[in-house]
């Protein structure tokens, strides 16, 4: 037997030899580099050069609403105009609307020709109150289309603080391409304040309507296709159907050139933020009331003369509003000479154009800049970027630091100074504040470290002297073991957290390298919709929790350019768990045809998602489905009264699957005595099995590597191969351990008498301070595991479920990014495919 030393050097040498190329060009770079001059190939079509954007012609708009009850005395009515790029809750203008009578009011705003204006409703009493959906969601923002000089009429359904008992209907529809008849996915669809996504079939649903006429409004995140805008009859009780054709866009090239002020750090990156997507908006909440993010953003290049430049491909008729920033598009982002958040807006022209602008400022009043310079510890592994979180309204979205070299990061914060005062902040690893945090800050809610602005300038010097779980990445003696490399085909995999927040795919380049370098063949990605109501059931994809369709082709795509096999496993989220979700659930006979009939569409929208981004495997089903099987149960152990034709409806669901998706169909069964026991003849349907696994191997503290593989052994032969026998399809073992004490006995506590699930370990979750870290116990059990496997012809492939996409922790959840389990697979894995002999 050879001993094989992996030190945590070492780990972190397989990590900077495979980071992504798209990381490194987009964030590392020195404040002193040399200029970089606009190059390469030329942009067919003509080119317009302008000074900066022609303002707009305006248009006389007319907003006419109706109110749920007459104001009290003293409140008024207000028009709130929404500023996306700064954030909803940041920048909005408000404009006071007169009373045509007791519940009616208007107000006239002259809007730019061709602009999307986003816009709510506010009620001014001893606070400021927003308006809110039938069914109390908060309206993040109405929207209308500014043809020509118009009336839009709109009703408010209910207030923030109160609510009201009103008819309601709703719209239901698709979405089409008008030149092609393709179905859309991944398209903005809004009526009433309610917003949704459509699925990949181009269906979309609005719920709870008020009655009466509703302009619906059908919008491209990243302008691809042109805006188009109808009223829809809304009747009580009533479903209103619409098939609706939007025509695409065409490209054209538009270079924006800018002038930073003389104060600016000479090459630092400079940003474009946006109001569509490939401008870093992510049409979702995110921390401190923003929806940009700073590493969607495009960065400019510096040119010789000290200006920054870039040429973006953008739709041709895009209504664009944007600002330059040194951060995103509330830090550091540039105001005009009078103080003002400066939102530049345009139409893109049908022919390309230059764009020249200047930055009156970065600074607000008369306060100076403060320059944060930090050391972090050596250990932090060198692909990593190092970011600051400020404190204002609360923590808010974290921004890229520069990078000086010898693990110095440094970043000068020019403005929103005026508004600060005293104020926290805190650093972490690569935007993941709130899991890879300073040691000294730690958790969703720290009090961070503190600074306070001044009429003169200040440099802080910080050192981070630890970063929380990576303090001292353990090393990891390997013992070389005799590995029977398999036949081809046999997969070894990570499964990725199904976890979403938007910087995630940031990462993902990073994730996948490492994931090859572990030896893995098989990638499996985890999208996501999200029940946000049970009933009435409401499941769709919610920006910001869930990644975009064009999220999830990215990653597919970034994966397989390092030829990994990849599987998608669409997963869902819950409010609270799955299990409150089944147990909440009225479960009568309409709602389950409304469940299956949303699984169904989640299904097939990542069917056709496989399909066109060239997906290997599909996986359906997983754990938190139980209750919608045969005989299933509530998480209680009481009958879910599923129906007595559930079996049937599967496979209805998987024949429809199958006509979207020609790949290899998986059903995901979690390991359990009864799951593998239960009479699922729609099984014989798919094309093989993906075993959840986190069995119990022992209950001794004391148990060894021997231990488990031995108890291993024997589930696998006694209660999992007759299945696989019986089925004669292939088994995939897909693994979940924490690295945490107690989790070889598969119930790790949870201190109420029962056990944790092991996703509640995940980041970014709050850390559970009562479950003990052993990072050695997590290794010995994949050790034990792929020892089973190794003798056992008849597995045919094993996953490693869990990893956490945009840093390495060495923490308690089941990933296995840079903790010795990884480096178990990497010794593993290609043994077992033969690539290491």
């Amino acid at each position: 037997m050879n001993k094989l030393s992996m030190s945590p050097s070492g780990r972190r040498v397989i990590t900077a030899v495979t980071v992504s190329a798209f990381i490194l060009q987009a964030c590392t770079f020195s404040l002193f580099n040399n200029p970089i001059n606009i190059g390469g190939g030329s942009t067919p079509g003509p080119v317009v050069e302008v000074a900066s954007p022609t303002p707009q012609a305006m248009a006389q708009t007319n907003f006419v609403v109706t109110i749920p009850e007459p104001l009290q005395p003293g409140e008024s009515l207000a028009l709130a105009v929404m500023d996306e790029v700064t954030g909803l809750s940041l920048n909005a203008t408000q404009f006071p609307m007169s009373p045509r009578d007791s519940i009616t009011y208007t107000a006239v705003l002259p809007l730019p020709f061709n602009s999307v204006v986003k816009y709510r409703y506010v009620r001014h009493s001893a606070a400021q109150v927003l308006e809110d959906t039938n069914s109390g969601a908060a309206i993040r923002y109405r929207m209308f289309y500014v043809a020509g000089p118009s009336e839009v009429q709109d009703i408010v359904a209910d207030w923030g603080d109160k609510s009201f008992a009103r008819p309601t209907g709703k719209i239901e529809g698709h979405v089409f391409n008008a030149d092609t008849g393709s179905s859309l996915p991944n398209i903005l669809v809004t009526a009433g304040g309610a917003q949704t996504l459509t699925d990949s079939t181009g269906r979309f649903e609005l719920d709870g309507l008020p009655t009466g006429t509703q302009n619906l409004l059908v919008y491209s995140l990243d302008g691809m296709y042109q805006t188009f805008q109808q009223g829809a009859a809304i009747a009580a009780g009533s479903t209103t159907p619409v098939d609706l054709r939007i025509k695409p866009a065409q490209l054209a090239s538009v270079t924006f050139i800018v002038s930073v002020p003389a104060t600016t750090v000479p090459g630092v990156p400079v940003r474009i933020a946006g109001n569509l997507l490939q401008l870093g908006n992510t049409f979702a909440d995110l921390q401190g009331g923003v929806s940009t993010n700073a590493d969607r953003m495009p960065i400019m290049s510096l040119q010789a003369d000290g200006r920054y430049a870039v040429t973006l491909g953008l739709p041709i008729g895009a209504h664009i509003q944007y600002k330059y920033t040194l951060g995103d598009g509330f830090w550091n982002a540039e105001h005009t000479v009078n103080g003002q958040w400066n939102l530049r807006d345009f139409v893109v022209p049908a022919q390309g154009v230059t764009i020249q602008d200047q930055v009156a400022s970065w600074l607000v009043g008369d306060t100076s800049p403060i320059l944060f310079e930090v050391t972090v510890p050596s250990v932090t592994p060198p692909g990593d970027i190092v970011y600051i979180q400020f404190n204002t309204f609360g923590w808010m979205e974290p921004i890229p630091m520069w990078p000086l070299g010898n693990n110095r990061w440094a970043y000068k914060l020019y403005g929103p100074l005026n508004i600060l005062g005293s104020f926290a902040y805190r650093y972490c690893r690569n935007g993941q504040c709130g899991a890879a945090d300073d040691s000294a800050t730690v958790g969703a809610a720290p009090t961070g470290r503190q600074a306070g602005t001044s009429l003169l300038s200040q440099d802080i010097q910080d050192t981070v002297n630890a970063w929380k779980w990576f303090e001292n990445p353990e090393p990891v003696t390997l013992v070389g073991t005799a590995i029977t490399p398999r036949p081809n085909g046999f997969l070894t995999g990570i499964e990725f957290q199904s976890t979403y927040r938007p910087n995630w795919s940031y990462y993902a380049p990073q994730a996948f390298a490492n994931t090859q370098a572990l030896g893995a063949n098989y990638a499996v990605l985890t999208p996501s919709w999200t029940y946000t109501s049970v009933s009435p059931l409401a499941f769709s994809p919610v920006p910001g929790q869930d990644p975009l369709w064009i999220d999830s082709a990215i990653m597919i795509s970034q994966a397989r350019a390092l030829g990994l096999t990849i599987s998608i496993f669409p997963t869902p989220n819950f409010p609270a768990s799955s299990s409150t979700f089944w147990l909440d659930a009225p479960r009568d006979a309409q709602w389950w045809l409304t469940w299956l009939a949303r699984y169904r569409a989640f299904a097939v929208n990542y069917a056709d998602l496989a399909t066109q981004t060239g997906a290997q495997t599909l996986i359906l089903g997983g754990d938190w489905i139980a209750p919608a099987l045969p005989n299933g149960k509530l998480p209680d152990g009481s009958p879910a009264n599923s129906p007595a034709d559930i079996d049937t409806q599967w496979r209805s669901v998987i024949a429809d699957v199958r006509a979207h998706f020609k790949g290899q169909i998986l059903w995901a069964l979690p390991y359990t005595k009864s799951a593998i026991e239960a009479p699922l003849d729609f099984l014989k349907d798919t094309d093989g099995i993906y075993l959840l696994w986190s069995a119990p191997l022992s209950t001794n503290p004391s148990a060894t590597k021997v231990d488990y593989a031995l108890e291993a052994g024997r589930l696998l032969d006694n209660e999992v191969a007759p299945l696989a026998s019986v089925l004669g399809k292939p088994l995939i073992l897909a693994v979940a351990y924490p690295s945490a004490s107690g989790s070889a006995s598969g119930c790790i506590s949870n201190g109420r008498g029962g056990c944790l699930d092991w996703t509640e370990l995940n980041q970014p979750n709050a850390d559970i301070n009562s479950v003990e870290l052993n990072l050695q116990t997590q290794a010995d059990i994949y050790e034990a595991l792929l020892t089973a496997v190794n003798s056992r012809a008849w597995v045919s492939g094993f996953v490693s479920r869990g990893y956490y996409i945009p840093a390495a922790l060495q923490d308690k959840s089941a990933s296995v990014h840079s903790k010795p389990a990884a480096d178990i697979l990497w010794y593993w894995y290609p043994r077992l495919t033969g690539a290491v002999r």
